[in-house]
């Protein structure tokens, strides 16, 4: 795993939001982390989440812009192995400069054939806890090109937090009709070899194409959390029985649910 980062790699994410690494898995690296979650997805099914036994229907899943499955290293072991490697832990935190990394959520993003662009978005605002730390490794597990899906991101949108989230709908670029200023910026696209990823910070403004081929454009991400962030109201991923007993500003530290996977302390 190509998992040493420099001065110059922490200085470029730190000041545009994302990173990319070419050549993060080696083949056999590859091979591993594809077996693991072909057979996730497979065994998970039609449930999103490993605690919502109900069968979501595609298109309120979004299935139209990617198959997504949440959380996998809850029931699968291969994954759970690939989601506790402190050595990805430790590249979040030194990027994001903060002591402790926590599993948010890992999440199968698959974008089948033909399916739909991903809209531009920020991704912390929507989560139970709100950080201008939270980070997000993306694994690239079929090569992402132009044509088959890649994403986008706005060179330095992170560093704004959005309080107004237009409905997108099929519109990609609704943000932009209340946030014109980023509607002017030059987005980077993120084309990448199989095993390659990409990190972002989780206020970074990001889209992603329509898959334009006929084949399937894999990917496997994981979101993490700097660790001491608190709860802030917003349900997101957690379960029913974790909210029946959470405060707003209670600190999400229960390893069962967002595990520890790094820390320097």
């Amino acid at each position: 795993m190509n998992h040493q980062l420099s001065n110059t790699h922490i200085e470029f994410y730190q000041k545009n939001g994302y990173l990319i690494v070419d050549n993060f898995l080696d083949d056999r690296e590859l091979a591993i982390w594809r077996e693991a979650v072909d057979e996730a997805v497979a065994a998970r099914k039609n449930n999103r989440l490993p605690y919502n036994t109900a069968k979501i229907p595609a298109k309120a899943q979004g299935e139209a812009v990617f198959q997504q499955r949440i959380n996998l290293w809850m029931d699968h072991p291969g994954v759970r192995r690939l989601m506790f490697d402190d050595r990805i832990g430790k590249m979040a935190a030194d990027l994001e400069g903060v002591d402790g990394i926590r599993i948010w959520h890992d999440q199968a993003l698959i974008k089948h054939p033909w399916a739909n662009p991903t809209t531009w978005h920020q991704d912390n605002t929507k989560w139970s806890f709100s950080s201008e730390h939270a980070i997000t490794i993306w694994v690239a597990l079929d090569n992402v090109t132009l044509q088959n899906g890649c994403m986008f991101f706005l060179p330095g949108s992170h560093k704004a937090r959005l309080k107004d989230h237009p409905a997108a709908g099929n519109r990609v670029g609704a943000m932009f009709e209340t946030y014109s200023e980023l509607g002017g910026l030059e987005p980077a696209p993120v084309v990448l070899r199989a095993g390659g990823c990409s990190f972002h910070n989780g206020l970074m403004v990001h889209a992603a194409h329509a898959n334009m081929t006929p084949y399937p454009r894999r990917a496997f991400t994981c979101a993490y959390m700097p660790n001491g962030s608190t709860f802030n109201g917003t349900s997101n991923v957690l379960p029913d029985s974790m909210l029946e007993s959470l405060q707003i500003g209670d600190v999400l530290d229960d390893d069962d649910q967002t595990p520890l996977i790094y820390s320097r302390r």
